[in-house]
C-alpha cells in the first residue's frame, strides 16, 4: 500500500507553475517542501508526525519519486534536472528562485482552509531556502530552514548566498525583527550548507534561531534525522501556530 493512501491528492497551479500536493491533518497548516531526491518515504514519515502533532500538512510533489524509497542513483538523476531547471537557482547568488511565487500563493490557499494564527514552512537540502521566500508573505508565520544547499558553495560568495533576492532579504529582514523568527537546522559539519547561518546571523540577528548539530550528517530530519532537531522543529511549531498551547 502506498504510503501517501490516507494522504489526499490534489494540484495547485500559480505563477505559470502546477505541481501535485498531497494533504492530510487538521489544524494550522505547515507546508512541508521535500528535499533531493524526491518525496521520500521520510520526508512523508516526517509529515505524518507534524498529522500526529495536531496540523494540517501538505507535501508538494516538486521532483523525483513519490512514496518510493531512494534508489542509489536517483539523485544523480535528479540533480542535474534541477541545475537547469527553471524552477530552481542552483548557482546563481542574489537572487529569488522562481518557484517562490508559486510556494507563496500555496501558502495563502493553505491558510484559507486551515485557518489558525498562519501557516508554517519547512524547506530541506536544494529548497531550504524556500521558506524564507515564503515569508515574504505575511501569511507564513513559522519558517524552518533546514540544512539550505543553495546555491552550491562553489566559492565564498555562493556559501554564503541565502537564495533571495535584496528586496526579499529586505522583506524578511524587517520581519524577522518584527518578530516572525526563522528556525535553522543543521549538522555543524556539513559544508554543503556552506556559511549560510552565519549570513542569517548577520541579517536578522536574534531573529534567527540557529540549532547546529555535532557531527557530518546532512538531512537532520529524515535519512539523519536528530532528535533534537526534531524536537526544536516541532516545539517552534506549537509556539508560533497552537496559540493555545
Amino acid at each position: 500500500m502506498s504510503l501517501l493512501a490516507e494522504w489526499t491528492r490534489g494540484h495547485h497551479a500559480a505563477d505559470g507553475f502546477e505541481f501535485p500536493v498531497y494533504e492530510r491533518g487538521e489544524g494550522p497548516g505547515i507546508i512541508v517542501i521535500h528535499e533531493s531526491p524526491g518525496l521520500t518515504p521520510e520526508v512523508i514519515a516526517f509529515g505524518d508526525e507534524l498529522v500526529a502533532e495536531g496540523f494540517t500538512v501538505v507535501l508538494p510533489h516538486l521532483f523525483g519519486s513519490s512514496h518510493a524509497p531512494p534508489r542509489t542513483w536517483e539523485a544523480a538523476r535528479v540533480v542535474p534536472r534541477l541545475c537547469v531547471t527553471r524552477e530552481f537557482t542552483i548557482f546563481a547568488t542574489g537572487r529569488t528562485a522562481p518557484l517562490a511565487g508559486w510556494l507563496r500563493s500555496l501558502a495563502r490557499r493553505v491558510f484559507a482552509n486551515a485557518g489558525g494564527p498562519g501557516v508554517g514552512a519547512i524547506g530541506m537540502c536544494v529548497t531550504g531556502g524556500f521558506a524564507l521566500a515564503m515569508m515574504v508573505d505575511p501569511v507564513v508565520v513559522a519558517p524552518v530552514v533546514a540544512q539550505p544547499a543553495t546555491p552550491l558553495p562553489i566559492g565564498p560568495a555562493r556559501a554564503a548566498d541565502v537564495n533571495l533576492s535584496p528586496s526579499d532579504l529586505a522583506v524578511v529582514r524587517d520581519r524577522a525583527a518584527g518578530g516572525c523568527s526563522v528556525l535553522g537546522v543543521r549538522y555543524r559539519h556539513d559544508w554543503i550548507t556552506g556559511t549560510r547561518f552565519e549570513t542569517l546571523r548577520t541579517q536578522l540577528g536574534d531573529g534567527f534561531i540557529s540549532v547546529e548539530l555535532d557531527g557530518y550528517g546532512h538531512s537532520t530530519l529524515t535519512d539523519h534525522r536528530h532528535p533534537v532537531a526534531i524536537a526544536r522543529v516541532m516545539s517552534f511549531f506549537r509556539e508560533r501556530l497552537l496559540t493555545d498551547v
